[in-house]
């Protein structure tokens, strides 16, 4: 079941990352902060093993399709490896796809392979944001 919701989570995901050309965002600096912060505070979270907190910066699509958040954390270890526990991390260029902001990030995974995982987000009412899925695509280069 894990599986099905992966391929699905991917295949709802990667659609309009391929539909739509990336354009540059200027984007305001507290905004790029708090970008930045959800994600590096979810990778904390991953490295803990806290699955609370980890969900906790996930949007309300990405709750409802998982549910819990030891589902979450199983579909992340199974799914995501170069997320969950990379070996270096790399913040790149943030940008506009649609309606739809997404902040590039290089990850060298356990196994060494680079990859490139683009991050969704969006604005919550209270004005956080929030990780709405991650795409992962092969890196241009290789790992180093």
């Amino acid at each position: 079941m894990i599986r099905s919701l992966c391929f699905v989570l991917t295949f709802v995901l990667t659609a309009p990352f391929s539909a739509l050309k990336a354009e540059e965002l200027v984007v305001a600096t507290n905004d790029q902060a708090a970008i930045r912060g959800v994600i590096e505070a979810q990778l904390e979270a991953f490295k803990r093993d806290d699955g609370q907190t980890a969900f906790s910066y996930a949007s309300p699509t990405i709750k409802g399709i998982f549910g819990t958040p030891e589902r979450f954390m199983s579909m992340v270890r199974s799914g995501y490896p170069a997320v969950y526990r990379p070996q270096a991390t790399e913040f790149r260029k943030l940008h506009q796809e649609g309606s739809t902001l997404v902040q590039e990030i290089r990850f060298i995974g356990p196994d060494g392979e680079a990859v490139i995982a683009l991050y969704s987000l969006v604005k919550a009412p209270d004005g956080s944001w929030l990780i709405d899925g991650v795409v992962i695509v092969p890196a241009p280069e290789q790992a180093v």
